[in-house]
């Protein structure tokens, strides 16, 4: 979906149903969030205030998820939510936790494809490249045979 083109806009109704109106028809929260999945931005309006309960909606669909498993956040950052409500967490929300949960998912990329590199060139040696390669083993020095140097140290 482009976002370019600005969020694809969506009406809740009183009964808790939500009309796509580029679409024409009803969609469920999945389908909804199937969208955002895919890169899409949207916008949900009351039909009947025009109010914007976007963020409403999507943290519906965040709670709806976590239902199914049994926890969105850990009790303690709830017990912190409900003490010190709009004031102190808010804040961090709109100031931070965007941000932390972008590069979040950046250095996971980034690490993802750097291992899949690692597991590439692991694959790209021949048996005869192998072989006249030293064994390397990053964890010799925790795991590995003590010898009378490590003893000495250890003195």
């Amino acid at each position: 979906m482009n976002t370019k083109q600005g969020p694809r806009i969506y009406k809740k109704y009183a009964n808790r149903r939500i009309y796509d109106t580029h679409a024409s028809g009803y969609v469920t929260l999945e389908e909804l969030a199937a969208v955002v999945r895919r890169g899409g931005e949207v916008k949900v309006v009351d039909a009947k205030t025009k109010e914007d309960v976007t963020a409403f909606i999507l943290t519906q669909i965040v709670l709806e998820k976590a239902k199914h498993k049994n926890a969105l956040l850990p009790a303690p950052v709830l017990h912190l939510i409900i003490q010190y409500g709009d004031n102190v967490l808010l804040e961090f929300f709109e100031t931070y936790l965007q941000q932390i949960v972008r590069n979040y998912i950046q250095y996971k990329k980034s690490v993802d494809a750097q291992f899949k590199r690692w597991l590439d060139l692991g694959m790209d040696l021949s048996p005869s490249g192998r072989s006249g390669a030293p064994e390397i083993n990053p964890f010799a020095a925790f795991w590995g045979p003590r010898t009378d140097d490590d003893r000495r140290e250890d003195e």
